[in-house]
């Protein structure tokens, strides 16, 4: 019995490397606190915001790369949908046909409309193996700083103020606090420059 056992527990701790590190599964405190965000009142986007940190923060950890930040917040955005975050897909026109129909379906799949596909146990390993290929720049800062410049000018001021609002909104006391504090350092330290 105890030779059993010890051969049991060795078994345990020889689990190849690539088994350990990448998870296309969401883990339990990122679901954990997109609901809350839902709970709070926020936005389905801003849920799906942790999921698209976790995917950040699984590049800078080396877990496996992205060709470029768009790629990695799609990839977050993904799996948000399938996790269940209520995230609409893009409108027709905003995105290609195929990347709409690919948010259709995780969306679908994630709202209990549709039956998850079986997951293929080659083109899996195929995909993770790709983005392990692919470099770690994506997610630095300066990358993270130029997509959300990008993205703010395909909108108008009067959607950025709206959403600003929104933001404010569902932030409290406290939080339009510390955020006004931060702006203010901002402003100090960009005007200075």
């Amino acid at each position: 019995m105890a030779r059993a056992e010890a051969a049991l527990s060795e078994a345990d701790t020889c689990v190849p490397v690539q088994a350990i590190q990448f998870s296309p599964m969401p883990t339990k405190t990122t679901v954990d606190k997109a609901k809350r965000d839902l709970s709070a009142g926020k936005s389905a986007s801003t849920a799906a915001g942790e999921f698209v940190r976790e995917e950040i923060d699984h590049i800078r950890e080396g877990k496996h790369g992205a060709r470029s930040t768009k790629q990695a917040i799609a990839i977050g955005l993904s799996k948000a949908r399938r996790a269940g975050v209520p995230l609409k897909p893009p409108r027709s026109g905003r995105t290609s046909a195929r990347t709409r129909r690919s948010a259709t379906l995780a969306y679908e799949e994630g709202q209990g409309r549709r039956a998850p596909r079986a997951p293929s146990p080659r083109r899996g390993p195929a995909a993770e193996r790709a983005l392990e290929r692919e470099g770690r720049q994506a997610a630095s800062p300066e990358a993270l700083a130029r997509q959300a410049r990008s993205a703010a000018e395909g909108r108008t001021s009067a959607e950025r103020s709206r959403s600003a609002k929104r933001a404010g909104a569902t932030k409290g006391p406290r939080g339009r606090s510390i955020a006004a504090k931060r702006a203010a350092a901002t402003r100090k330290r960009t005007r200075s420059v």
